[in-house]
């Protein structure tokens, strides 16, 4: 049977990726730069004020997804100097905040829309990726599609019912899927190898992850033509990811896509549903309370960071580590603390900013009766 299934051109993910190209305001700042707040230790935004018992907040379980797994295929390990790097925000790795919205994502194939946000992590790379620049491109890889090459026409094998012949690169003994961010870097690679009995095709991003963990495949190259803006992602770390992922993508979808409207409440209705979500915690000083990173506003608005996934904290560079956060204690946490304006999603960007009216769905969780336990 075909690898991938075929969807219908209405409901295809590289359908949908008309957007505004709109940027933060001046004046704004999503992220406080100084990193978590001086305050949040305390009182006001602590891991028990969001619903964890304290000994949890002490424990601290966070994720295990690091620098070190974002290398890259044959990357040397992290040095003793890396590892102990202190957690500062203002280090000069860390990433700024991004645009609240995704830019327009140009149709460079007739049909198909690049994945502008992939395209533009990929561009910020000038020979060898380091590794934040690994976990940007990771965390902007699980959003819309990914183009691919197929040996032959993909259309006509897929209505014979027959497998797709991914294009590859060889690895010495492994083989790693070629990927693409647009119409341009495939073409480029075609240009590269001269091969034109292939075809394009865009798949769910989510697809094509589980279909090189599920299968031979050491990982994937994206962009593999490019002398600058190519990266290698290996299958150990495609695991973490998609262990760690909404199998839904809600939130992520959210963000990525045209802004209406509607997207607040969507939202909304993602965290009510229990969307998997983290907050971003560290230590202000050894042996000192764990702190909760906050984002202020230029007008003094407090906003709790929430991120979508594990790699939307650590592309910022900050020394953060991602905590989950389940529903309630995100309700419980804004029922206590009425000095919270709101919460900030994703502040690498797309980000945004959900208000207490907004978030009341939520907030309402806080006053329903505990689920007994078993």
């Amino acid at each position: 049977m075909a690898l991938f299934s075929r969807r219908k051109k209405s409901d295809s993910d590289d359908a949908s990726f008309d957007r505004p190209d709109t940027t933060i305001e001046p004046g704004e700042q999503p992220v406080d730069p100084a990193g978590p707040s001086d305050a949040a230790p305390t009182a006001q935004a602590s891991s028990a004020d969001a619903g964890a018992s304290p000994e949890a907040a002490e424990a601290t379980p966070t994720v295990g997804i690091s620098m070190s797994s974002f290398r890259g295929v044959g990357a040397a390990p992290e040095t003793p100097a890396e590892a102990s790097a202190p957690p500062v925000a203002a280090r000069p790795s860390a990433r700024q905040p991004g645009a609240m919205v995704a830019p327009e994502a140009p149709e460079t194939m007739p049909g198909l829309r690049d994945n502008v946000l992939l395209g533009n992590a990929l561009a910020e790379i000038e020979g060898t990726a380091e590794p934040a620049q690994l976990l940007n491109v990771a965390r902007q890889l699980l959003q819309g599609h990914v183009f691919l090459r197929v040996k032959g026409n993909a259309r006509a094998l897929m209505e014979e019912g027959k497998d797709l012949p991914l294009a590859v690169a060889n690895n010495g003994d492994e083989q790693l899927v070629l990927g693409y961010s647009g119409g341009m870097a495939l073409r480029a690679s075609v240009d590269a190898d001269g091969d034109l009995d292939t075809s394009a095709m865009a798949q769910p991003v989510l697809a094509l992850l589980r279909h090189i963990i599920d299968g031979p495949y050491a990982g994937i190259v994206l962009n593999p033509a490019a002398a600058n803006g190519r990266a290698v992602l290996p299958k150990a770390l495609l695991e973490r990811m998609v262990a760690e992922v909404d199998p839904q993508l809600r939130i992520k979808t959210a963000l990525c896509d045209e802004r209406t409207d509607a997207t607040a409440s969507t939202v909304v209705d993602a965290i009510v549903d229990d969307a998997p979500m983290w907050i971003a915690v560290n230590q202000t000083e050894e042996g000192g309370p764990m702190g909760v990173a906050e984002s202020r506003a230029a007008t003094g608005e407090r906003f709790l960071e929430v991120f979508s996934h594990p790699l939307e904290l650590l592309a910022l560079g900050r020394g953060d580590q991602p905590l989950p956060i389940r529903k309630i204690q995100l309700a419980k946490a804004l029922a206590q603390d009425a000095g919270l304006t709101g919460i900030l999603i994703d502040a690498a960007g797309p980000w945004i900013r959900l208000d207490r009216d907004e978030l009341a769905p939520v907030i309402a969780l806080a006053d329903e009766p505990a689920a007994p336990t078993a």
